[in-house]
Parts: structure tokens; C-alpha cells; sequence
């Protein structure tokens, strides 16, 4: 049976296509030494012309809206397309941090308090700090990256950063203050733990793009106990949503050392010096070992699919 191309899809018509042009480069140099590759521009909501079901395997960076969200996935799916990652339905769910937030308090974690809104309902300032308390993170509920992301501290700031929203679903949540927290999981399993400490006190958009914004430590600087505590919730919140060969999960460690999940990121940055690879590197896998093991999965049920199909 001819092995068939890894299509690694990058672009797209998010805010985050520059962010997946280079995952995607990334990710097709360091699969090229072990598989026949191929790169496409995605450049609109449709699946690339080019494209074949019988002789690609596909790989994608795309980050954001309709990457990310379960759109690219269910046209994947439409069109018997095998795709490394997690399905169209987990990939709705996790893109969604509300519903994400609710999923793994079902299964016991610990999630920040919230308020959802639309732009045309936004809460009103006192009912929002009587609620959650004055020092708040405002975003996105469904994008990428901390696009849009802001902070407020106090009501006037609070007050500003709701004025400048106008359009989508946001959400203010309680800012739990403490150590930002990455975990990789790989096939269900969670590989190490990583801190993250923005020089800005925020990891926004900026601190995480602009060289030397931020400091990274892999593994985190944790005991036995908070390492294991953050790998099994990770693992546990990977399982809540449904989600498939490989994601990353974000926390925070509150000043009383109890962790908190932020997000699930199905297809998270992808540059050698993204956090799924520090993580990964932890545990012993290099950039090119880990992509390699990303899209295995993905492999075996083309592989699968077509033997039942010549049977």
C-alpha cells in the first residue's frame, strides 16, 4: 500500500494566520524527514483545491476561528479526509471556553468564575465586580492566541475595556492571580509541566509573540505533588471534552498553590519553541519525534480505513 502524503494545512482567515504560517512551517520541515509532505496555504473556509482523500493525511496548524472551531473539521470529515487531532465535536467544545469551563467541572476541576455576554448585552460594571470581585480578565470567548484579551483591575478599567467591545462573545472572569501553567497531553497521557512568566504580569497576544516577552521554565519549578496534581488534571480535562491524539491544556496555580483551568488548545502553536514541544521535550521527545507522533494516530485510521475498504 503507497504511504500517503502529509498535508499540513497552514494560514487561514483567522486572526492568528501569520501565527499558523509558521507553525505550519515548522511542523512540514520537521515531518518531511520522516514522511512525504506537502504544504497548503489555506486561504478561505473551504478545504485547499488539490486536496485528495485517497492520498493525503492531513496535519493542521490552523489556529483560530474555523481552523480550530470544528468548521475545517467537519469539511475534513465530509470529505473521508483523515486528520490528525481532535474531531469536529471537540474542537467546537474546547474552542467555546465557556462550555469548555463547564465540561471539566463536571468531572471535579477547578475552573475561574465568569460572566459570559454578547457585545450588545454586556454586563454592567457593579454587578460584574459585585460578582466576581474587581480585579478581571476580559476575552474572546472563542478565539486564539489572547486575541483581545485585556485586564482590569478596578472598575474604571473595567468600565474601558467593556466601551471597546462591539461586536461576539466575550467573557469577564475572575483573574486568579499566581503561576501560568501549560501541559501537553499525547494520546490521553500528559507530558511535562510548564511555567510561563509574562515580563508584563499578563500573557496577552504581545507576551506571547514578542521576543524576550516572556520567561519560560521546563519543566516548572514544582514539587512531585503540584507536578502530578497539574499532569492529572490535564489529562482529566483532555478526556471531559472528548479530545483525540493530542491537545494542550492551560492552568493557573493560585497563591494557594490550588490550579485552575483556563482553556484546551487543540491545535496549538506549533514552532519549535511553542509550549506543546517544551513539553514535550520534558518527556523526552524532540520537535521532530513529537509532530511524528501527533499524526501516527491519524496514520493508522487511514491505514485501517483503507484495508476495510480492499477487504
Amino acid at each position: 500500500m503507497k504511504e500517503p502524503v502529509i498535508a499540513v494545512f497552514a494560514g487561514g482567515t483567522s486572526a492568528e494566520r501569520e501565527v499558523s504560517l509558521g507553525s505550519g512551517l515548522a511542523c512540514a520541515v520537521a515531518l518531511a524527514r520522516s514522511f512525504p509532505t506537502r504544504m497548503f496555504d489555506v486561504t478561505a473556509d473551504a478545504l485547499p483545491a488539490g486536496l485528495d482523500a485517497g492520498a493525503h493525511v492531513v496535519f493542521s496548524t490552523l489556529h483560530g476561528t474555523f481552523g480550530e472551531d470544528g468548521g475545517m473539521q467537519r469539511l475534513l470529515d465530509a470529505a473521508h479526509v483523515h486528520y490528525a487531532g481532535c474531531d469536529a465535536v471537540s474542537s467546537a467544545l474546547t474552542m467555546d471556553k465557556t462550555r469548555t469551563k463547564e465540561t471539566v467541572a463536571a468531572r471535579g476541576l477547578r475552573v475561574p468564575q465568569a460572566i459570559l455576554f454578547s457585545a450588545k448585552a454586556k454586563p454592567a460594571v457593579e454587578s460584574a465586580v459585585a460578582q466576581l470581585g474587581s480585579n478581571l480578565v476580559i476575552k474572546p470567548n472563542a478565539e486564539g492566541s489572547s486575541v483581545g484579551l485585556s485586564v482590569a483591575g478596578n472598575r474604571d478599567e473595567l468600565a474601558a475595556a467593556l466601551a471597546k467591545i462591539t461586536t461576539g462573545s466575550w467573557m469577564v472572569e475572575q483573574r486568579i492571580m499566581g503561576r501560568e501553567l501549560s501541559v501537553g497531553v499525547l494520546d490521553g497521557k500528559a507530558l511535562g509541566v510548564v511555567e510561563i512568566k509574562p515580563r508584563s504580569g499578563i500573557y496577552d497576544y504581545a507576551s506571547k509573540y514578542t521576543k524576550g516577552a516572556s520567561e519560560y521554565f521546563a519543566p516548572a519549578p514544582l514539587d512531585a505533588g503540584l507536578t502530578a496534581t497539574a499532569r492529572h488534571a490535564a489529562e482529566t480535562a483532555y478526556a471531559a471534552c472528548g479530545c483525540r491524539d493530542y491537545a494542550r491544556v492551560d492552568f493557573m496555580l493560585s497563591l494557594q498553590t490550588e490550579l485552575y483551568l483556563l482553556e484546551i488548545n487543540t491545535l496549538p502553536g506549533m514552532k519549535e519553541t511553542s509550549l506543546l514541544p517544551m513539553s514535550a521535550r520534558c518527556a523526552g521527545l524532540d520537535f521532530t519525534a513529537l509532530v511524528r507522533a501527533m499524526v501516527t494516530p491519524a496514520l493508522r485510521r487511514f491505514h485501517a480505513a483503507a484495508a476495510s475498504t480492499e477487504s
